[in-house]
């Protein structure tokens, strides 16, 4: 990799720098591109410009990537690498007052000097490629734009969401509807035809109709849609949620890593400006959970 242009001292001995330098950050998050997944579909144009990135180096070496995307707080904020890299990272150049962490269980002692770090269960990502997929079929249907208004509405039972059609346009989103009524739908995070990665994500089912395979079945399709033109698919879950994890598993995921995303607050910052929003919300606005 090329060595930093323009360095910012920062405690022991690294360089840290902005980038946008889409080619080093690829390779960087390339090592390991099951984790990075998320990082490496924002490397494409149509997610690029709402990020914001920090390399540390130690002398020519990239040793730690840090992503901040732009939005409501808390921003998702995503770190890969050492733990001296990652700390100075945060220590001097991405440096949000409340962010939604996407990190390893190692780099917590590190984020911990510089935020306070809310509890909560590890994430599994998880991940499936053609080889893996075992289909579901099922009686499902690919969603439109004009039926935003049936997914949101089902969304805002758990994840008290919006959603705008364009989300629907961009994304693969499917659905079932019993008498009319959509019950069960997933879709989509992000995509890189780039990469030729796509996640999963925004899965629910009303509570009245769980326990049928409906998750399993929309989930399946979207996957199905997503492999026509990724080599593999990833989607996060909850460790404590084995109904969820056991799903998956049936369609052919697997378990890459399991991973920290916390709620953190900068020391010093009181209470954190969204500290008391609601669990399912500080989901949503960060990219957790499918």
């Amino acid at each position: 990799m090329a060595a930093p242009l323009a360095r910012r001292d920062a405690p022991g001995g690294l360089a840290v720098r902005p980038s946008s330098d889409r080619g080093l950050l690829r390779e960087f998050l390339e090592r390991d591109r099951l984790y990075a997944a998320y990082a490496l579909c924002d490397l494409d144009e149509r997610e690029f410009g709402r990020t914001r990135w920090g390399v540390a180096f130690d002398g020519q070496e990239a040793v730690a990537v840090a992503l901040e995307y732009a939005g409501l707080a808390p921003q998702p904020v995503f770190v890969m690498g050492t733990n001296a890299g990652v700390g100075a990272l945060l220590s001097e150049l991405i440096r949000p007052r409340d962010a939604y962490l996407a990190a390893r269980t190692e780099h917590l002692p590190a984020v911990g000097a510089i935020y306070r770090i809310e509890p909560g269960p590890l994430m599994v990502r998880m991940w499936v490629d053609r080889s893996l997929f075992r289909p579901c079929p099922a009686e499902v249907a690919r969603l439109l734009p004009v039926e935003v208004g049936d997914l949101n509405r089902l969304y805002q039972l758990g994840f008290t969401a919006w959603l705008p059609p364009s989300a629907v346009a961009e994304g693969v989103y499917y659905g079932i509807r019993v008498g009319g009524r959509l019950v069960s739908a997933a879709g989509t995070h992000v995509i890189s035809p780039d990469a030729r990665l796509g996640v999963v994500g925004n899965v629910m089912t009303h509570p009245d109709f769980r326990g049928r395979g409906y998750a399993t079945a929309v989930t399946g399709a979207v996957t199905a849609d997503l492999l026509r033109f990724c080599d593999q698919v990833v989607l996060n879950v909850r460790s404590d949620n084995p109904p969820a994890l056991r799903a998956y598993a049936k369609l052919g995921y697997r378990e890459h890593v399991r991973f920290e995303e916390r709620l953190i607050h900068r020391q010093g910052n009181a209470l954190g400006a969204l500290a008391a929003l609601p669990g399912p919300i500080r989901r949503l606005l960060g990219r957790g959970e499918s």
